[in-house]
Formats: C-alpha cells, structure tokens, sequence
C-alpha cells in the first residue's frame, strides 16, 4: 500500500500516516474551534482535499471484506491504523509473530523431499514475512543461509 500510495502522491502518504491539519480557528475565549468549510483558505482547502484523496485511493486498494471494517472511518489515518491493527495486531502479537519467523528463519533447512525451487519458494516466504515486520537480512546472509540449508544431495 505504502509504494502505492507514494507513487500517485507523496503528500497523500504523509496525510496518511500523520493525519489531516483540520482547519481551526480561536475563539474570543481562546478555545480553539474547527473552522466552517466557507472559511477555509485555499491552502487549508488542498490540505482537506488531501485526506479525501487518502481515502479514496485506501478503500480503491482493500478488499470488500477490509472494507466494511473501516467504511464509518472519516479519516486517512484512522483507516490506516485500523488495517494495521487487523493486519499486525497490536505491539504484543507483532513481537510474537517476529520471534516465531526469527525462530523459523533460523531453524530453516531443506528438506529431503525438496527440490531447490520448493526450498527457495519457502525461504521467500519467510524472509517476506520478515521484511513486512521490518527485520531484514543483507542479501549476503541471505545467500549464506541458503547454501548452508541445502542438503547434501
């Protein structure tokens, strides 16, 4: 979604990720107050836009059932923080799935039954799942594990 997202409009990420700079104003008591839309400068209109662009490019990117999940957000960044939630889970469950794909990384072998294209399609998997978490490996430790995994027919 990220690569996605930043191809059509870097902007469009940031809104995203940081959420929406609602127009506001202060009121005679100081109370800060979100503007009416026909007080909105032009600027403060292109930065609403922005979040509106954001949701439209996330509901085009889900799938129907993700959807429904997150059709009442009003927001870029609450949608986002939902899928992330529904897609990592919270602090806790993505340290869990870490240490089990760091366990199964290391644990990596072939196995005897495997060919070299079964071994490497299993290996991807994982190292995909490693990326997407942000833990990554250089690709010369990468070509190390590979080799020291095959077996020896």
């Amino acid at each position: 979604m990220r690569i996605f997202v930043q191809s059509i409009d870097y902007n469009i990420w940031k809104i995203i990720l940081n959420g929406p700079d609602v127009p506001t104003k202060q009121n005679a008591d100081g109370e800060v107050m979100a503007k009416e839309d026909n007080e909105w400068t032009e600027e403060e209109k292109k930065k609403v836009e922005l979040n509106a662009k954001a949701i439209n490019l996330m509901h085009f990117a889900i799938s129907f059932e993700e959807f429904r999940k997150v059709s009442r957000c009003k927001m870029a960044k609450e949608i986002w923080d939902k899928l992330r939630l529904t897609h990592e889970g919270t602090k806790q469950v993505r340290e869990t799935r870490i240490d089990m794909l760091m366990k199964e990384y290391e644990m990596f072998s072939m196995k005897e039954d495997e060919s070299i294209d079964q071994m490497f399609e299993r290996f991807s998997i994982i190292i995909n799942n490693l990326d997407a978490m942000e833990r990554s490996y250089s690709e010369e430790t990468l070509v190390r594990k590979i080799l020291r995994s095959l077996t020896k027919k």
